[in-house]
């Protein structure tokens, strides 16, 4: 089930209310330009259920042409992901795991065309981190801590953890997490780059940084965000081509240059 709620009025966005956590595994909260969607199974520290993985897909695909900037948070403070559900993951087999319902739903976060943020209050443990990897962005409180513990229970980070950490953290560091399941704490993550910024409440923060982003041109956005995620400058460089000459054609374009040059005058 999912729990939609006008949680981000006139003022601006707030943190999701959390008078709906009994009955929805996603409070879903939205305003112009800011998609807030909190992951509501505190009694599991937000493990992924296939149930839990299964709706925030559903979320995300039914929001897919609505411009805005995605934060991705838990309803409880003190949380974000656990990890998969291991009572659930056990039972799994060959079928299940050919399925690969963690690798779609961290593609279908990746793919969001517009910035996405993570807001991490607590453990991001093996798939929570393979999770928080798959957005843009990540604001982390003091009290987060990040590990892929995925072979110490025989199995692999196989959602990504293989490849979106070394990507951001580089190959030294990602081995660590990997073939030792080190742990590392927020101000070890902020220094290899793991998180972008540390804040009390990392709600309210990433909530900051999605207010300055959705006054930019989605379409922009849009394009800036396919380029860096093609990645390497003979692809990049066509993207950002093709992208500025749409861009050069935008009426937003001329209405932006236009406030600016008459600022100057």
């Amino acid at each position: 089930m999912t729990g939609d709620q006008e949680s981000l009025g006139a003022k601006g966005p707030q943190s999701l209310p959390q008078t709906v956590r009994d009955q929805s595994l996603i409070v879903v909260g939205h305003s112009e330009g800011v998609l807030q969607l909190g992951l509501n199974r505190p009694e599991k520290r937000n493990a992924l259920s296939l149930a839990l993985v299964d709706e925030l897909r559903r979320v995300i695909d039914n929001h897919r042409h609505d411009p805005a900037v995605l934060v991705l948070s838990s309803t409880t403070p003190g949380m974000f992901i656990a990890g998969a559900d291991i009572a659930e993951l056990n039972e799994r087999g060959e079928e299940e795991a050919f399925r690969a319902f963690n690798v779609e739903l961290f593609n279908a976060l990746a793919g969001w065309r517009w910035p996405s943020i993570a807001a991490i209050d607590g453990p991001a443990y093996g798939g929570g981190l393979e999770c928080a990897l798959a957005c843009d962005l990540r604001v982390a409180s003091p009290r987060a801590r990040f590990a892929q513990p995925e072979l110490g229970l025989g199995i692999l980070a196989g959602a990504g953890g293989n490849w979106r950490l070394p990507e951001l953290v580089g190959l030294g560091v990602a081995r660590k997490m990997l073939y030792l399941g080190e742990v590392i704490d927020a101000t070890r993550a902020l220094s290899v780059g793991l998180v972008d910024d540390l804040c009390d409440d990392p709600v309210i923060g990433a909530l900051r940084w999605a207010e300055t982003i959705r006054t930019k041109p989605w379409r922009a956005l849009e394009i800036t965000k396919l380029a860096l995620r093609t990645g390497g400058r003979p692809s990049t460089g066509l993207i950002d081509v093709l992208g500025q000459a749409i861009l050069f054609e935008s009426e937003e374009k001329r209405t932006r240059m236009g406030t600016f040059l008459d600022r100057r005058r």
